[in-house]
């Protein structure tokens, strides 16, 4: 499990959320609803694909966008079902939350 990294308000617009994974040099945010609570993942991919695409506005929210909204790793996880179930959903990196839905960390499938 890595740290969770730059984690931002799903009310962010999808502009600004670009902005700060190029600027944090990283593969993807996690989102926070207004409690704190992990809200979901988005990558680069997702937002630059989002951007291009023609409904796309300025005002467009990451609340708005189709992402990764879970269910997340729990931290009583085992590691093996963790594993088995992020292949199954095609995912290659799962925000992992505690029991009240604060993130802790990623888990990352390596290659």
């Amino acid at each position: 499990m890595d740290a969770p990294g730059p984690q931002v308000d799903d009310h962010m617009a999808v502009d600004v959320a670009l902005s700060v994974l190029i600027g944090a040099r990283v593969s993807h945010l996690l989102l926070q609803d207004e409690d704190g609570r992990c809200a979901g993942l988005v990558t680069q991919a997702q937002l630059a694909a989002h951007r291009g695409g023609s409904w796309y506005s300025d005002r467009t929210r990451l609340r708005d966008i189709p992402l990764d909204r879970g269910p997340f790793t729990s931290s009583t996880s085992i590691v093996g079902e963790a594993e088995a179930a992020m292949r199954i959903r095609t995912l290659d990196v799962s925000p992992v939350i505690d029991e009240h839905g604060y993130a802790l960390g990623v888990l990352a499938l390596t290659p």
